[in-house]
C-alpha cells in the first residue's frame, strides 16, 4: 500500500550537515553584525572590515527573516558609496554561526 501525505526530508543520522552559506568574496560579500536597527527597513551594521554601515532589508527578507540587535549577517556593499552602504543578503541563525566559527570560517570581529 502506498504511502499518504508529504515524503520525509529527514536526513539519516550519519549523513553530512546541511551546507551553511559562505561568504562570496569575489562578489564582495561581508559578514555583519546588526548594531542598531533604523527603521523603514534599514540596519546599522558593523561590517568585518571595521567599516560601519547601513544596510537595506531587501523586500524578499522583509516579512520572512525578522532580524534583531546582534544578529550575524551578510551584506553585499554598493557600488557606490561601498564604505556607506550595503545590501543585507544573509541572517544566520545559532547552528549556522557554530559551524561556521567550528570551521575557523568566522573570526570574530
Amino acid at each position: 500500500m502506498a504511502r499518504r501525505g508529504k515524503p520525509s526530508n529527514q536526513q539519516p543520522a550519519d549523513a553530512e550537515p546541511q551546507r551553511v552559506r559562505v561568504p562570496d568574496r569575489e562578489a564582495g560579500e561581508l559578514f555583519a553584525t546588526i548594531i542598531q536597527m533604523l527603521g523603514f527597513d534599514r540596519v546599522r551594521v558593523r561590517c568585518e572590515d571595521g567599516n560601519i554601515r547601513i544596510a537595506r532589508i531587501p523586500g524578499r527578507m522583509k516579512k520572512r527573516v525578522w532580524m534583531r540587535v546582534g544578529d550575524l549577517v551578510l551584506i553585499v556593499p554598493w557600488s557606490f558609496q561601498s564604505d556607506q552602504k550595503a545590501d543585507v543578503v544573509w541572517r544566520y541563525k545559532a547552528n549556522e554561526i557554530d559551524w561556521l566559527e567550528r570551521r575557523g570560517i568566522l573570526k570574530m570581529f
